[in-house]
């Protein structure tokens, strides 16, 4: 019994471009040819395609199995690595889960890093910017202290001021601001000793964390703002 390109993808439940493909990547052997030149496919064929569909079922891509060879073989490295992987997306979509239930229960913004969902409500697009460059070079730990304050905190006559200050804003002014924030500043600090030290808090080597946050300030401040912030580490570190 032989049969042609379209009764075999039939009797395997796939399509024509599926037979081909797999030819063309030598996962399936070419049929012999009758007469008229009609491909001839055997059951050997059929097996081989129906193996072929099992362990793609079974999440082995094309690749690994071509790598296996024969489907009579015993695929156990290609099953062990495939064990792994489905263990990393199981736990990804299980972080996954818990983050959307972080996000329904505070009502969330999508993008809200996922330690900053409880104080999200209220965050202005510059604020959840920040954060979201923090979340992606400090330690757990470090957005975990970041969130405590920002639960602690209440907005006083200097953070008002620090936040709508503008850019033509005098000496004086940034001063003034800038001694205000210095003693928030010093009580954080001696709290969190790694807010003196970013790059102590930093995932991926200090250099890297400290360049990133220095950039997110630059373009999310504006000149007046910078000069504040600068001037109130400045004074924080002379009371240290």
């Amino acid at each position: 019994m032989a049969w042609s390109t379209r009764q075999l993808a039939d009797l395997a439940g796939t399509t024509i471009k599926t037979v081909r493909h797999y030819h063309q990547m030598g996962l399936l052997e070419l049929p012999g040819r009758a007469p008229n030149g009609y491909k001839q496919y055997r059951t050997t064929h059929l097996v081989r395609l129906l193996q072929i569909k099992r362990l793609t079922e079974l999440g082995l891509s094309l690749a690994q199995i071509r790598a296996m060879g024969s489907a009579d073989e015993e695929p156990d490295e290609a099953i062990r690595v495939l064990d792994a992987e489905l263990a990393c997306t199981i736990e990804r979509l299980q972080r996954i889960r818990v983050e959307l239930a972080v996000i329904l229960k505070y009502r969330a913004p999508l993008d809200t890093p996922l330690p900053f969902g409880p104080v999200a409500e209220g965050l202005s697009e510059r604020d959840r910017a920040l954060l979201t460059v923090f979340s992606g070079v400090l330690k757990d730990s470090a957005l975990d202290d970041l969130r405590q304050l920002m639960t602690e905190a209440t907005e006083g006559e200097a953070d008002e001021e620090f936040y709508y200050l503008p850019e033509d804003a005098d000496e004086a002014t940034i001063e003034t601001i800038a001694r205000h924030l210095a003693e928030s500043i010093q009580r954080s600090q001696a709290r969190f000793p790694w807010m003196a030290d970013p790059g102590s808090a930093a995932t991926r080597g200090p250099g890297f964390a400290e360049a990133a946050i220095a950039a997110a300030f630059a373009e999310l401040f504006n000149a007046a703002q910078l000069k504040v912030l600068a001037r109130a580490q400045a004074l924080a570190g002379e009371a240290s």
